[in-house]
């Protein structure tokens, strides 16, 4: 069943008990207002009980009959009948009360009277009875035009509703139709009408928005794996060429062949490093779950892993008990990059400076520091700034060092060192 015919049938079914509740309500109070009125009037004619005695003879078109103590008709029209219960009240042992009753008439036609049997004086009762058969009539009518105007009511109600449903649903329908064409395409470059208020169009505005989203994605996705490819073409075809050419060694000399076979190595280590950063950055972190991490140190844990890896580099660290909650491979990894960083660019003898204060690490160099159009572009996957294309490198490393900072809710910028250099700055947010 479709949303719209569920729509419909709510709104009609409401509409149903609404009119079926006001149609009972209008019929019931009419039928007792008629009784009402007939109850007052029998109830005054049996209260004049000279007229009644003065022949027993039809009251303003009322039956009119009385009874003695013992239960006999003494007078009036025998077409009032006489039972046990008017006996009670002509014996004294009850109280007046209205009745329906069905009388036969002079036509052998049967018709159906209202009655009011009550005390007379002093002893006796007195009945007074009219025929209703109009009220019946009255309340059959008015039962077919409520009817009527109920079923009327009914299809009118069905027929908005489902007006109402249409014009309702019809952002979720264009919706629904954009979906399935993006579904069908793959192109979620499409958008949808915000035209409108409300629910709808704030629906509609999310949906572009998810829309949007969806296509960045895509669009980064084929970056990626276009940069990659590029990437990874660079360092294979070099592979390629060394191995072509060690394919003919006995024509090299010794010192060509250890060449070669340190480009080799070298272009390995590339491929190498080139994948890890791509895993790194694939990866994310999904399903890694965060711990409380004493970040200052593991700070000093990847400042002594620098101090073995460039040898000839000074560092300096000054690092404060930091404690974070955050996924320590993820964090060290970035750590790492920044200081792998500086140990590249660092020169003319002066030294690293790591320093850690109120969540923020900040890593200085002394190196050529980075120019103003690339302060921002450097945390790019793949970008290297033309400074940096003569040296090894994946163009991944300060890439992998955002995604982390974003993924923790942190931030990572570059600047420049005051004196020359380049200054990273890296905050988490402390738990």
């Amino acid at each position: 069943m479709t949303l719209r015919l569920r729509l419909t049938l709510v709104a009609t079914a409401v509409v149903a008990v609404v009119v079926t509740a006001a149609s009972l309500t209008t019929y019931f109070v009419m039928r007792h207002e008629l009784y009402t009125q007939v109850d007052a009037q029998l109830a005054a004619h049996a209260q004049d009980p000279h007229g009644v005695f003065r022949g027993f003879s039809p009251f303003n078109g009322d039956y009119v009959a009385a009874v003695t103590p013992d239960g006999a008709l003494v007078a009036g029209s025998d077409q009032i009948p006489i039972d046990r219960s008017i006996r009670n009240v002509a014996a004294g042992n009850g109280g007046p009360f209205f009745r329906n009753a069905t009388a036969e008439t002079e036509r052998n036609t049967t018709i159906t009277l209202r009655e009011i049997v009550a005390p007379a004086s002093p002893s006796g009762a007195v009945i007074v009875a009219r025929n209703i058969d109009y009220i019946h009539h009255d309340l059959e009518r008015l039962r077919r035009i409520l009817i009527l105007v109920a079923l009327g009511a009914l299809a009118a109600a069905a027929a908005l509703a489902a007006l109402a449903s249409r014009t309702t649903l019809s952002p979720v329908l264009r919706l629904t139709a954009a979906a399935e064409r993006i579904a069908r395409t793959g192109d979620p470059s499409e958008r949808v009408d915000e035209s409108g208020g409300g629910e709808l169009a704030r629906l509609g505005g999310a949906f572009n928005t998810m829309l949007g989203a969806l296509e960045e994605s895509l669009e980064t996705q084929r970056r990626f794996v276009a940069d990659a490819s590029h990437e990874l073409r660079t360092p294979l075809t070099s592979m390629q060429t060394n191995i072509e050419v060690l394919k003919q060694q006995e024509r090299l000399a010794p010192a060509q062949r250890a060449q070669l076979f340190g480009d080799l190595e070298r272009e390995a280590h590339e491929m190498r490093d080139l994948i890890t950063g791509l895993l790194e950055l694939a990866r994310g972190d999904a399903n890694l779950e965060r711990r409380p991490v004493q970040l200052d140190e593991l700070i000093e844990s990847a400042v002594e892993r620098a101090r073995a890896r460039f040898p000839d580099v000074r560092w300096v660290d000054d690092l404060e008990p930091t404690r974070i909650a955050a996924v320590p491979e993820r964090v060290e990894r970035a750590v790492w990059n920044l200081l792998e960083n500086a140990g590249k660019w660092n020169t003319n003898g002066h030294p690293v400076e790591v320093r850690l204060t109120d969540g923020e690490l900040s890593v200085r160099d002394h190196g050529p520091g980075i120019a103003a159009e690339d302060r921002e572009r450097i945390f790019d996957r793949f970008y290297r700034a033309t400074s940096a294309r003569s040296l090894p490198g994946s163009g991944l490393g300060l890439a992998i060092v955002r995604e982390v900072a974003e993924a923790h809710g942190g931030t990572v910028v570059a600047e420049a060192a005051p004196g020359g250099g380049a200054l990273l700055k890296l905050r988490l947010p402390k738990s």
